[in-house]
């Protein structure tokens, strides 16, 4: 069992890629038994990669399922009926198609909370199309934010739809559903879509734009690339150092760092003298390696830091301090987050082969010798 505060908690989750088994490696990180159905030998999906890289399936153990069997979906819903969560991340429609949505889970267990993961949403003319990351930040003005002045949006990996807009959402959902069941003894479907996490994250720009504090013009805002003082740039040893100095005395602070005076500059946030300021900043920065900067910035409050690689950031002595990523079977990976002083999470395990823990996990869920010997004779579970 699980250490953190979601111990004794039980997810089903029917496996998938991208962000649903994110939210599940997250639930698992913070103490749930989670219950990962995989799909049988020859679905497409994922990459290509050896079991143990895999790291969103970590934490949890593994059943070979086939839904396609009626048996196997028997199985699914006699697993819902001891679950306390379900998680799903199918298009529209193809859980019901399957004879698993809400209503026979429900039928099964009228506590479940009953969690979707989708792109579009259950709803809508783009509900049942095909659809990733990209498509959806682009529909909700996330991708065109992104990016700096003259050049096209720049795509922020699959962070904001995915994972950001997706997985997060779906995290916090399920487990406030949960929450709530605990005292009304209801379950409920938690609909959770990419589009509207992604937009929800785009919250605060929203409320700039409508102020006329923020223009609908990429990398020409305080945060986009638009201002010197919150930017990157190019050292001497071709590496980036990051600056975030959005307050003044920051931005004092890093202009006492790059030995400039504040008078050469009509002001801080004065945006006719945003072009020569980064001219400056840039002209600057290529005088001294990455590593001389970051040491003669250290302790002077620029808000100035070095841009690590993946390679670099696990040896970063703040993160080690931190203890942000660990070392789990020879991988490096990043730790649960966020902490708790009494419970804190754990990962349970490293990822899982498919199936791996199929008669084991069957077992522990109630299911006898003979059940498990017919579901296999059925194809059902593998």
């Amino acid at each position: 069992m699980g250490s953190g505060p979601l111990a004794g908690v039980r997810v089903l989750e029917l496996g998938g890629v991208g962000p649903t088994p994110f939210c599940a490696m997250l639930l698992s990180d913070l103490g749930a038994d989670v219950l990962r159905l995989d799909r049988p030998p020859g679905y497409d999906g994922g990459a290509p990669i050896d079991a143990r890289f895999n790291l969103l399936n970590r934490g949890r153990r593994s059943a070979v399922v086939d839904l396609k069997q009626p048996a196997a979906v028997d199985a699914v819903l006699k697993l819902a009926g001891q679950a306390d969560i379900l998680l799903e991340g199918f298009r529209p429609g193809v859980a019901e198609k399957l004879g698993l949505g809400p209503e026979p889970c429900r039928k099964a267990n009228t506590a479940l909370v009953y969690g979707r993961m989708t792109g579009w949403g259950q709803g809508g003319p783009l509900a049942a199309d095909p659809g990733h990351d990209i498509n959806y930040i682009s529909l909700t003005g996330v991708l065109h934010a992104v990016g700096r002045a003259g050049e096209p949006p720049a795509i922020p990996l699959n962070l904001a739809g995915d994972f950001g807009g997706g997985s997060l959402y779906l995290a916090l959902g399920v487990v406030s559903a949960l929450l709530e069941s605990r005292t009304s003894g209801q379950g409920q479907v938690v609909d959770a879509a990419m589009v509207d996490g992604s937009a929800s994250l785009m919250t605060l720009f929203y409320g700039l734009f409508a102020a006329g504090y923020w223009t609908d013009d990429r990398g020409a805002n305080r945060l986009d690339s638009g201002a010197p003082w919150y930017n990157v740039y190019e050292t001497a040893d071709g590496g980036w150092i990051s600056v975030g100095a959005n307050e003044s005395r920051f931005w004092r602070n890093l202009l006492r760092v790059l030995g400039l005076d504040e008078a050469d500059f009509p002001g801080q946030h004065d945006k006719s003298g945003w072009p020569r300021m980064r001219e400056r900043f840039a002209a600057v920065f290529r005088t001294r390696t990455r590593d001389e900067w970051c040491a003669l910035a250290d302790g002077q409050e620029a808000c100035l830091t070095p841009v690590l690689s993946l390679a670099e950031a696990p040896r970063n002595a703040q993160l080690r301090a931190r203890g942000t990523f660990v070392d789990i079977d020879g991988v490096t990976q990043p730790a649960p987050a966020p902490r708790f002083s009494r419970t804190p999470g754990a990962i349970q395990r490293p990822p899982s082969e498919p199936g791996q823990h199929t008669d084991e996990v069957l077992g522990e869920w109630g299911f006898t010798d003979t059940e498990r010997a017919a579901l296999r004779a059925a194809g059902a579970i593998g």
